[in-house]
């Protein structure tokens, strides 16, 4: 990752930031996404700070000086029942600024967060499948399938499969943690 980049939280007063990230990547790759940059355009700012403003959300920035280029976010699941599940979304970098490795540092942040969250066992996401560099970043650091949803989008004329994906927190990715795997595929 390049030094300048600085990865944090965001919060209500990065809201604009974070309002025209999301439009943008929404625009640039609708097929990652489940919203639709038309429906991102309906959400206020105001709105956008009330997100940020969650408890059971966490949305990570990464920052090249004042100017936010990447963000992720990350949120434990609010029911009883699945309190022990975080899920990542949102995932993106601007397109001038991927290949440097802030998408990794972002997930790692990401991950990392969701460790700090007593109680929590594992983190999901999901992918398109038609994604081969976020599914290679996030199979890296050692997240595993656990199913497709066929045609879950529709874009551009196309349906879309969504892959599924977790990550035990019980065990560090042994590539993240630069170590080789000795067996086991999440064991160091």
């Amino acid at each position: 990752m390049p030094p300048n980049v600085q990865i944090r939280r965001l919060y209500p007063a990065d809201a604009q930031a974070c309002w025209r990230l999301r439009l943008q990547a929404l625009e640039s790759d609708p097929a990652a996404f489940g919203e639709d940059a038309d429906e991102h355009r309906k959400r206020t700012v105001a709105e956008v700070a009330g997100r940020l403003a969650s408890d059971w959300n966490c949305t990570l920035g990464a920052f090249d000086g004042p100017d936010l280029i990447g963000m992720v976010g990350v949120g434990r699941q609010e029911r009883a029942k699945r309190k022990h599940v975080a899920h990542i979304w949102g995932m993106f970098v601007a397109p001038g600024r991927r290949g440097s490795g802030i998408g990794r540092a972002l997930v790692l942040a990401a991950i990392e967060h969701a460790r700090s969250l007593p109680g929590l066992r594992k983190v999901q996401l999901s992918v398109i499948t038609t994604q081969p560099a976020a599914r290679a970043l996030y199979q890296s650091l050692g997240f595993r399938s656990f199913g497709i949803d066929p045609e879950a989008l529709f874009v551009d004329g196309k349906y879309l499969d969504e892959e599924f994906m977790y990550l035990p927190l019980r065990s560090v990715p042994c590539e993240a943690a630069g170590q080789p795997r000795t067996g086991s595929d999440t064991q160091c």
